[in-house]
């Protein structure tokens, strides 16, 4: 487990120096190892000419673009975490956070500067995002995300368990393929489609009639796949109110 660490962690430094991609760096690297341990004497290579490798891009916008990029105010993480973009993203420049995974990223914000775990997630999604490891929607994968929230005029109780009761469930959302993978009553539930995608749904109570829900839907496989997506939960949410109100 160590070594598989170490090795992503190369990958991820020789990407940044490079610009490869990730496979072609990790091919890169193991082809390096497996030269230093042959014991045949290397072959000569023709002589060639040789051509200068353009150097990487490295996407450094302007501190005022950070928060637009980041997708929240320089305000809203200052009052939060204490720093604004601009020190955040120095400070984990100089820790080479742009070579760490997210889950790296966001536990060394929570080790090293003492931030809740919610907000170490946010700073961590938006110093990706100004770095240009992710894009607005997309996790590091590759693979992209929607979120969506709506307040309905019913319990947190029984907003919990119009989704966790599958006859319940399929009154609203219809007959789309769910496996429930995890169920905290009545915080949370996770669950998986049959397209291989994941749901994950957060509950809050906002008095005793009256709660919220809030959606992420995760590993979709384009913004177009993202977009429809959106469009679907602003439907299904609207089936659910009407399914709550009728009792």
């Amino acid at each position: 487990m160590t070594r598989n660490k170490d090795l992503k962690r190369l990958v991820r430094t020789r990407m940044l120096k490079t610009g490869e991609a990730y496979t072609t760096a990790r091919a890169q690297l193991i082809r390096k190892r497996s030269d230093t341990n042959d014991s045949t004497p290397p072959r000569v290579a023709p002589r060639t000419a040789v051509v200068a490798a353009p150097s990487p891009k490295i996407f450094a916008p302007k501190p005022a673009e950070y928060a637009t990029l980041a997708g929240m105010s320089d305000a809203a993480v200052k009052a939060r975490t204490g720093c604004g973009w601009a020190n955040w993203v120095k400070a984990l420049d100089h820790q080479g956070a742009a070579a760490l995974s997210h889950g790296e990223i966001a536990e060394l914000i929570r080790k090293k500067w003492k931030v809740g775990p919610w907000w170490g997630q946010m700073v961590a999604v938006g110093y990706e995002r100004i770095r240009g490891l992710r894009e607005r929607g997309q996790q590091r994968s590759g693979s992209f995300n929607v979120t969506k929230t709506r307040t309905f005029a019913v319990p947190v109780s029984t907003l919990f368990d119009a989704w966790a009761d599958a006859a319940m469930r399929k009154q609203w959302l219809g007959g789309v393929s769910l496996r429930v993978r995890t169920a905290t009553k009545p915080r949370s539930i996770r669950l998986e489609r049959g397209d291989g995608s994941i749901i994950a749904v957060g509950f809050l109570a906002k008095g005793s009639k009256k709660s919220s829900a809030a959606v992420e839907h995760s590993k979709l496989p384009s913004r177009e796949a993202a977009a429809r997506v959106k469009e679907e939960w602003s439907a299904r949410f609207d089936a659910l109110a009407a399914e709550l109100s009728t009792g």
